[in-house]
């Protein structure tokens, strides 16, 4: 099945944090926090402004972005557990 968002919404993936610390202890799934981190798997066309031109978005497939904690909604779709949300709910892009 394949996802394919609405307006300026976004679908992310989490990227998963290192489950053991520099020191080499290791830390339970349960006492993980969720990751701020994810990957853009698709963007929607994008939001239409007052005049009902089509904004673009300015966040594209592949792209490493930053977002809080408890933004979006998430879906699980084949196994995998994706992130809904809007173009708005993302702090930043993370430049490589």
């Amino acid at each position: 099945m394949k996802l394919r968002p609405l307006h300026d919404r976004v679908i992310v993936k989490r990227i998963e944090s290192e489950t053991k610390t520099a020191s080499g202890i290791v830390i339970p799934d349960n006492a993980a926090e969720k990751p701020d981190q994810g990957e853009v798997l698709a963007v929607g066309p994008g939001k239409k402004n007052d005049k009902g031109e089509l904004s673009p978005m300015s966040v594209k497939v592949g792209d490493r972005v930053l977002f809080g904690k408890y933004s979006g909604q998430t879906v699980k779709v084949d196994g995998d557990e994706l992130l809904v949300m809007k173009e708005d709910d993302l702090f930043a892009v993370v430049e490589k």
